[in-house]
């Protein structure tokens, strides 16, 4: 559905009905300073920094992106990390920007929106988004610190993880009166760092912990293994939502090597189908009924065939399958109990959310991606579900986020 395809009267109503959004999937693009001001001095050469050169040449090798700069044309913006060169891409600082200009070269901070990257211009577009309060994923560390889990050296990674965790709680999100909400990193390597730093964080008002949907394709143990259990009690314990990002698998599907990125593109929450049945079927919602999952970017249309197809298996092939063996009640039960998605493009979703779950689903901007809507995400609230009543509205506008994420804010 397009504003088009509704009388200007209508979107008017509609648009009337969408109160401030509260936004759970954002993104920031790191400051240049953030690791060279807050590593320890000893770390601070061989720690993530910015350096200028040319773009470069792009492969993907063993399903990961190698960038090596350039040697002619203007300089751009590197990540430079260890032995990895990573350069700031058009594409994810895109707010803004027409579709058609947007690609993946590599640009400067001086090329993209200042509201990217500066807490008080990030306010500044909220505000012209009718965005109240915002979560924001990270962009160059991957969207849940996989750059440091591959780092060579562990203390500098681990000194990394906690460099950017304080520069979340304290600069980014410090002087935003609430409406700029942390998500802090955990060291991927090691349970027992990553159940410290929750609690750290956790004790300084943090309710949110990036996680990868499938750490069985970063080379993790899996859910199966049980090896994340204290990781998980401790969330549980201190109310941190496991916020899995699309992609945090760093795998993404592909269909054959020759391919157009539209394909892999489209078909990316496959990802998520992945990791949601991996965790139904593990038992790790089962042993903490009080863990919250949320998946971010992973729109929402799919999961009513997930939910039929996975309890369908979960009683059929009971006598082969292990289904139950983990999993005593059926596995749509936990989904309704303690998982939530978030979407800002499908409204097939909007259709199947009495079997999606009304109390399930958040809303996001995506903000200032490619994909986002800036700065007309209300209107995209508006045509996808301004036509159902306000309460529910109210619920998948805010209400479900502010409840999540235990914010003390008006739930209308």
């Amino acid at each position: 559905m397009t504003e088009q395809s509704l009388a200007p009267d209508v979107l008017a109503e509609r648009l009337a009905k969408i109160p401030r959004l509260i936004d759970v999937d954002a993104h920031v693009v790191e400051p240049a300073n953030l690791w060279s001001t807050r590593l320890p001095t000893r770390l601070r050469e061989v720690g993530p920094r910015i350096e200028y050169a040319p773009a470069g040449e792009v492969k993907l090798v063993d399903g990961r992106y190698v960038e090596t700069p350039g040697t002619e044309g203007p300089d751009v913006a590197w990540w430079h990390y260890e032995d990895t060169r990573t350069q700031i891409k058009k594409y994810i600082a895109a707010a803004g920007v027409p579709a058609d200009e947007v690609t993946n070269e590599g640009i400067t901070y001086d090329d993209m929106r200042p509201g990217c990257w500066i807490p008080s211009e990030r306010l500044a577009d909220m505000d012209v988004n009718g965005v109240e309060a915002q979560m924001c994923f990270p962009n160059y560390v991957r969207f849940c610190g996989q750059i440091f889990l591959w780092g060579k050296d562990k203390d500098l990674s681990l000194a990394s993880v906690r460099a950017y965790n304080d520069w979340m709680v304290e600069e980014w999100c410090g002087d935003s009166g609430g409406r700029l909400i942390p998500l802090c990193l955990v060291p991927l390597w090691d349970v027992d760092l990553a159940v410290a730093e929750v609690r750290r964080n956790a004790a300084r008002g943090v309710r949110a912990v990036a996680f990868s949907e499938l750490p069985a394709y970063l080379g993790l143990p899996s859910l199966h293994s049980g090896y994340w259990d204290p990781f998980f009690a401790a969330c549980q314990e201190t109310g941190t939502v496991l916020a899995m990002h699309i992609g945090s698998g760093t795998k993404t599907p592909q269909t054959s090597p020759d391919a157009p990125g539209a394909v892999g593109a489209t078909i990316i929450f496959g990802n998520s189908v992945a990791s949601m049945t991996d965790f139904l079927f593990s038992g790790v919602l089962h042993r903490f009924p009080r863990l919250k999952l949320l998946y971010a970017e992973a729109q929402i249309g799919w999961i009513p065939y997930l939910l039929e197809r996975i309890d369908d298996v979960w009683e059929t092939h009971r006598g082969w399958a292990n289904g139950q063996l983990n999993c005593p009640e059926k596995p749509s039960t936990y989904y309704y109990r303690q998982i939530t998605s978030c979407f800002f493009k499908d409204s097939v979703g909007v259709e199947l959310l009495d079997k999606v779950g009304l109390d399930n689903v958040t809303f996001e901007t995506d903000y200032p991606h490619q994909d986002g809507t800036w700065p007309r995400s209300r209107e995209e609230a508006a045509l996808q579900y301004g036509h159902l009543d306000q309460p529910s509205i109210n619920k998948i506008a805010r209400g479900n986020a502010i409840r999540l994420l235990g914010l003390t804010l008006p739930e209308a």
